[in-house]
């Protein structure tokens, strides 16, 4: 069960019991073909479709601030967060962190061992759908003590909820209570690599408003 607060200021809580993250999901297709040559070439397997519907548990969402990973090798990418909740679906903002070394061998694998941080913040989706493609990302790491940019740009370059839901089979762009899905990212100056914070912000320049949330990284040791 997650608490969160609407734009409103009214709170809505929702019990999470699907939790999927949508990947390749950009509206360019020789811009996706041409990332996963890219990752082809580091030893990703290509997806079998695109986009693709991952499933990861439900316990992964989380919207605590500090968060324990496994090993040296994660990192975080921001993602638009569409949530079904009691007040219709919603949309916020969330990290798929992800265990890049696992990704090298199985990326479903990669996505289930890590943690997912989410904002407590949403905004109903219906507000934002007129003015969709002018919605913004952005992320900041702190790496060695530096806080740098990450990743930055609208969500045009990505599918659009309408388009993203039907392909999930959910014609009428809305999600059931409870169900929750990262809808695809944008590309890391610089490439993925681990940080000890990550902060992201979904921006809405039109009504002039935007979701924040940040998050420690605290690495475990690996044992053998």
């Amino acid at each position: 069960m997650l608490s969160f607060t609407l734009d409103d200021g009214s709170a809505v809580d929702v019990g999470i019991n699907q939790f999927v993250i949508a990947g390749w999901a950009g509206r360019d297709a020789d811009a996706i073909q041409e990332h996963i040559e890219e990752l082809r070439a580091i030893g990703v397997t290509p997806p079998s479709s695109t986009p693709l519907f991952y499933r990861v548990g439900a316990n992964l969402a989380t919207t605590d601030t500090e968060v324990q990973m496994l090993g040296e090798h994660t990192s975080g990418e921001i993602e638009v967060l569409l949530i079904g909740t009691p007040e219709g679906t919603c949309v916020g903002v969330g990290s798929d962190h992800t265990d890049r070394e696992a990704e090298t061998w199985s990326v479903a694998h990669s996505k289930q061992v890590c943690p997912k941080p989410v904002a407590p913040r949403l905004w109903r989706l219906s507000d934002v759908l007129p003015h969709w493609d002018q919605l913004r990302l952005a992320s900041h790491a702190v790496m060695d003590g530096d806080r740098v940019s990450y990743q930055e740009g609208p969500v045009a370059g990505l599918l659009t909820p309408s388009a993203l839901l039907e392909r999930f089979g959910r014609p009428e762009a809305s999600l059931p209570v409870g169900t929750a899905m990262l809808c695809g990212t944008l590309p890391v100056a610089g490439g993925p690599r681990p940080a000890a914070r990550f902060e992201m912000a979904l921006i809405d320049p039109v009504l002039g408003r935007r979701i924040e949330h940040a998050y420690s990284i605290h690495t475990l040791p690996v044992m053998a």
